[in-house]
Formats: C-alpha cells, sequence, structure tokens
C-alpha cells in the first residue's frame, strides 16, 4: 500500500505520563513506561505500536541513548541504561540515570517534586499494516526518550505527532472536538481518504525529490537523514550545498625549488641520463631529485622507463641539428654570445597577467557548487495573501583533465656541441610552446578535439554587436561591453576588469581621439600613462581599465558580408577564470622512434595536464565584429 510505504521511515514523537514514577536519589536512576498501544487518530486513521517483543527494535536505546529535555539535542539531561517490553502491560520501559550537571539536576528536582510529569519517546516505523480500522506499525525503533513540559492529552491518554523539524518539542495537546452539524450526505470515509491521498502524494513526492537530490551527489546517508528528519527539499539543496562546499579540493603539495637549484637545473642533463642510464653527474642527480620529489607528491610513476618529471618551478619543437644552420647548427659553439641568441616570435600570453586563478596539484576530478538562482521575494496586497513558494537552484562549475603536448627532435651531436644551447632552446621552446597554448585555451578553447571550452565559448557571457555586417572599433562599444558587466551586478573596479584584444584592433584603438575624428579632435582615448591608474607595467588603458593585446584573439571572424576581416574585443573580471593543474610538473619522455635511429636523433616529449573553467559566464562580455584589415 502506497500510504504506509511513505509512512515507514519518518520519524514520530509520543508523549506519556510519569504518574507512578519513582527517583533513586542515591543513584539518581528512574523507571518508567514511555509507549503503550493506544491507538491514536492521524490523519491516515488509527495508529497502533504493536508492543510483541519481535515488533520494537530496542537496540539503540538499549546502547545509550540521551535523555532529552524537550527532545533538544544540545540539552542532554541523561543516558537510557535499559530499555524492555513488559509483556504483560504492552508496555515499552526504560530505566534512565540522570547526569550531574547542573540543569540535568534541576530537571530530576521538578520531576521528583511532580512539576514535571511527562515523558515523550522519539522512534521511526521501518513497517507497518493495516488492520481494520486501525494501522498497526509491525516494527519500529526508538531513538531517544525526553522529559518534556506538556502534557499527555487526557482524551487519549497518550499525545503524539509527526517530527517534521527534528527538534520540535512534544506534541501540543489535542482539544476535544465540539459537535458540528454535518450534512446528511457527507461522506466522512471519502474526505478522510482523499486528505490521506493528497498528504501521501506530498511526501512521496519530498522523499523521491530529496533522495535524487542527494543520489546525484554521492550522498545517500545524507538524504536518509534529511527524510527521516521530516526536511523539505529546499532545506535538503542547502544541506547538500554546505556539504560539497566543505569539501576541498583535492590537491598535492607543490614541489618548490630554492633559487640556487632553480638556477643549475637542467633539462639536458636529464635527457642525457635517460638516454645513457648514467645518473651519476651533479646535474643528472638534481634533476632526477626532483623527478622524484614530483613522483612522491602525485603518488604514481612516469608513464615511460625513459621518462622523469620536471616541477612547475623548474620549467621552460622542429628538429635540431648541427649540421645545418636553422636545425642546430647556429647553435655550435662560434664564440656565440648566448644573451644575445634571437629567440622565435611568438604570440604574447596575457590570460595569467589579466587575473585568471591557477589550481595547481589538482588529482581527481573537480566539482565546484555554484548557486546559479535564488529564491523570489514578495509584497503581499493583504494579510491574507498566499505566499508564492521559490527555491534557490544549484550547480556546478567542472574541471576535467585534458593533456597538451610537445615535440622536439635534436641529434645527438647538438646535444654535445651546442652552447647557449639546446638546454635554453629545449626549455624555452616548450615553456613558451605551453603557455602560449594554454593561454589560448583559457581565451578561445573550443571544448572539442582534446581542447578545454575558453571564456569566448562559454553559454551566458555578454554579447555586444557593432553591425550587421560588422564596424570599425568605437568607444561607444568598449562602453556597451562594460554596461554588458554592470547590469548583470558584476563589480568592476579597475584593479580587476580588463580589455583584451588583438594588436589589429589595438592599432585602430590608438588612432581615436576623444572628438571621434582620427586627426586632430581632442586628446588620443588610449592613455599609456601607467601611472595614472595605479597599475605599473600594464601596457595601456582605455575607458579607465587596462587593455592587454595578443594575436591570440581571434582576426578571422564573419559577421554578414564581413568574412574572415573580423576581430573579438573581451572584457572581465578574469579572476572569474580558473586554469587546473594536474600534478605537480610537466612529465618529459625521452624516446626514438625507427627513423630517429637511422639519423641518429632524439625525440622528447613535454605532457602537461590542465583545464579551463569559467566560475561566473555574466563577469565576461564580448564583441565579435570589429572589422580589421
Amino acid at each position: 500500500m502506497e500510504l504506509m510505504r511513505d509512512l515507514e521511515g519518518q520519524t514520530h514523537r509520543r508523549a506519556a505520563s510519569l504518574d507512578g514514577a519513582a527517583i533513586s536519589s542515591e543513584d539518581r536512576t528512574m523507571e518508567f513506561s514511555f509507549s503503550s498501544e493506544y491507538p491514536v487518530q492521524r490523519y491516515y486513521g488509527n495508529e497502533v505500536l504493536s508492543h510483541e517483543r519481535d515488533s520494537v527494535d530496542l537496540g539503540r536505546l538499549s546502547d545509550g541513548a540521551p535523555l532529552l529535555f524537550n527532545h533538544d539535542p544540545s540539552r542532554v539531561i541523561g543516558v537510557v541504561q535499559r530499555a524492555w517490553i513488559d509483556g504483560e502491560k504492552k508496555r515499552g520501559m526504560v530505566s534512565v540515570k540522570f547526569s550531574r550537571n547542573a540543569f540535568a539536576q534541576e530537571v530530576m528536582t521538578d520531576v521528583a517534586d511532580g512539576v514535571l510529569r511527562n515523558v515523550s519517546v522519539g522512534y521511526s516505523i521501518v513497517q507497518m499494516e493495516q488492520r481494520g480500522d486501525n494501522f498497526v506499525a509491525t516494527s519500529w525503533q526508538p531513538y531517544e526518550v525526553s522529559v518534556v513540559g506538556i502534557p499527555a492529552d487526557p482524551t487519549i491518554g497518550i499525545g503524539r505527532k509527526l517530527d517534521t523539524d527534528g527538534a520540535a518539542p512534544a506534541a501540543t495537546p489535542t482539544p476535544t472536538p465540539s459537535p458540528t452539524p454535518m450534512e446528511d450526505n457527507l461522506n466522512i470515509e471519502a474526505v478522510r481518504a482523499e486528505a490521506a491521498a493528497q498528504a501521501a502524494n506530498a511526501e512521496r513526492t519530498r522523499i523521491a525529490s530529496i533522495n535524487a537530490l542527494t543520489e546525484r551527489h554521492g550522498l545517500k546517508d545524507l538524504g536518509t537523514t534529511l527524510i527521516e528528519n521530516g526536511r523539505s527539499i529546499d532545506e535538503a539543496r542547502a544541506a547538500v550545498l554546505d556539504k560539497i562546499s566543505a569539501k576541498p579540493v583535492e590537491t598535492v603539495k607543490p614541489v618548490e625549488m630554492d633559487q640556487r637549484d632553480a638556477t643549475r637545473f637542467n633539462i639536458t642533463a636529464g635527457i642525457r641520463a635517460a638516454l645513457s642510464g648514467d645518473w651519476s653527474s651533479y646535474e643528472a642527480g638534481l634533476v632526477r631529485e626532483m623527478s622524484a620529489e614530483v613522483q612522491k607528491s602525485m603518488g604514481r610513476a612516469p608513464s615511460a622507463e625513459r621518462a622523469f618529471f620536471i616541477p612547475f618551478s623548474a620549467l621552460t619543437r622542429a628538429t635540431y641539428v648541427t649540421s645545418g644552420t636553422t636545425t642546430g647548427g647556429n647553435l655550435v659553439q662560434t664564440d656565440l654570445l648566448d644573451q644575445d641568441f634571437i629567440e622565435f616570435l611568438r604570440n604574447r600570453s596575457v590570460m595569467l597577467a589579466a587575473g585568471v586563478r591557477t589550481m595547481p596539484g589538482l588529482q581527481g576530478n573537480v566539482a565546484i557548487p555554484r548557486r546559479s538562482g535564488v529564491a523570489s521575494t514578495y509584497h503581499l496586497s493583504s494579510q491574507v495573501t498566499a505566499i508564492t513558494q521559490s527555491e534557490s537552484t544549484f550547480d556546478q562549475v567542472t574541471l576535467s583533465p585534458k593533456n597538451l603536448a610537445a615535440l622536439s627532435k635534436y641529434s645527438r651531436q647538438t646535444l654535445l656541441q651546442a652552447t647557449p644551447g639546446i638546454e635554453n632552446l629545449v626549455r624555452t621552446d616548450i615553456i613558451d610552446g605551453i603557455n602560449v597554448a594554454m593561454d589560448l585555451g583559457i581565451l578561445n578553447g573550443s571544448g572539442a578535439s582534446g581542447q578545454p571550452l575558453g571564456i569566448m565559448g562559454t553559454s551566458g557571457i555578454g554579447s555586444v554587436a557593432i553591425g550587421t555586417n560588422g564596424g570599425a572599433i568605437t568607444m561607444n562599444a568598449l562602453v556597451d561591453l562594460e554596461t554588458e558587466l554592470t547590469i548583470d551586478n558584476v563589480p568592476v573596479d579597475r584593479s580587476s576588469v580588463s580589455y583584451i584584444t588583438n594588436a589589429k584592433v589595438m592599432g585602430n584603438l590608438k588612432k581615436l581621439r576623444a572628438g571621434g575624428s582620427t586627426t586632430t579632435d581632442g586628446p588620443f582615448l588610449v592613455n599609456d600613462n601607467l601611472v595614472a591608474i595605479g597599475r605599473g607595467g600594464t601596457p595601456s588603458v582605455v575607458n579607465g581599465y587596462p587593455i592587454y593585446v595578443t594575436n591570440q584573439v581571434p582576426s578571422n571572424l564573419t559577421k554578414g558580408t564581413s568574412s574572415g576581416v573580423c576581430s573579438a574585443v573581451v572584457i572581465g573580471d578574469y579572476s572569474q577564470a580558473m586554469l587546473g593543474l594536474w600534478g605537480n610538473g610537466l612529465e618529459i619522455t625521452v624516446g626514438e622512434d625507427s627513423d630517429d635511429f637511422s639519423k641518429a636523433l632524439t625525440s622528447v616529449r613535454g605532457i602537461v595536464t590542465y583545464d579551463v573553467a569559467v566560475r561566473d559566464p555574466k563577469a565576461f562580455a564580448a564583441v565579435l565584429d570589429v572589422t580589421t584589415t
């Protein structure tokens, strides 16, 4: 029967009188009955607690259950020493001992003086069956006993009620109903059945909703507790949020290097040692020692025999051979000045400088709870206006591992002869290559083909359009981007909010003047006076906010008839974006394929694992149709 299944597992209370009980003043003990088989009227019919020995589970009560005052778990006044069933009188009995604390002694004195004369028991129904007009709990479990100040109802002998808040006082006495004239055709059984069906349906909905919520977050035990304590689904949501908020993101302690070791750390020495198996040199030994530290912190070994870890604190593709000037030959010493080494020009990495948060040392998948909606409030038109129920909603921001790799090849002779050399080259190539790729992932990752989903692709960020076919950048467009943040209540100030765009847009911006023209109409809009906003090292300022320039921002977008010539400008509080890094370092693997062997080449692969997440999409806005040529 659906009704009985809904009632099973709920928490109940009942009150009874202490009449005839006596306290032993020497050891502060007392025996009294706490339950009987007296039928009590419920909304679904008469409830009866069976007192057959096999029907009552006294395990929790006998195992040192608390003696409380008014069912308040923070006011323990004693302990249950023993519980048993009086089979002849069909009553539940307990022997309790009062505590020595001052409040417990006051309660014991009031009980002895007859001022407090009532007790109440908290219990849960495990199984129930219908017998005629009665609903009999054939399996139930008491779990606490309380001294209460509200007397039992004299018309029924025992007062009891369904507990809906887990710590409420004993049931208010039910007054004797006065006779009420009723129509001859009123069907009492039909009314009772309808009320019972409505109540059972509401209870089924509550239980199912709480179970679904807690099982989704792996908190089944919490769900059971919430259901037993009669909590609402809104209370359950708050409890789940508190639970998952309290669980810290699982990370490992970072591996740090002192200045001397960082200066001496030599990746090339590690590569040579991995090839030869000889780790006896100081440089190779340092690499091996730091790799072991990273391995210990991460709890796993490198993925291949000839592989090692380098910590993020020590970080730094094309085949490099000495026979060709462009592939390694120019590195061989001929009075070469390594300080004048000319590096390849890459896109600039700006995302971390703009304020993106980093979370290193991650281990498993990461889920961060987020309140996605809040309860609504209403003005009431009259004193009897019903309040419309609304609830907060919650979701999660997640990060899961994405792998980013770089591969370099170099010759044995290059390894032996290079002067600034292959060490600086490999270190710089790997570090810069990975940094630029991660920077692009943060800003504009596609979310496909192993890439993270970047800020520009995140659903829910603000949007500003210049025109049907795009248009030139204007100050109005930059202000509109700022407005997209402020209308969503994003706190904006020059210490946290920045613009990011590419060199083409920046070139056009620098030509704009306050009056709107590009000739002589007022001062230029782009301000290079860094002191003016108190942020040294910022390249430029526009509309009161720093503006970063990198060609990671696309310039090949399409809007209407403007095909492949549109650029983007993004504004945001970049601290609302997160860069998660798994483990404590980059894994370097040294290997040779068949082609490498025949050409005396060595392959070096570097892999780092990361992901990107946006805490609040409303903290960002973008314009994607700035025409640039």
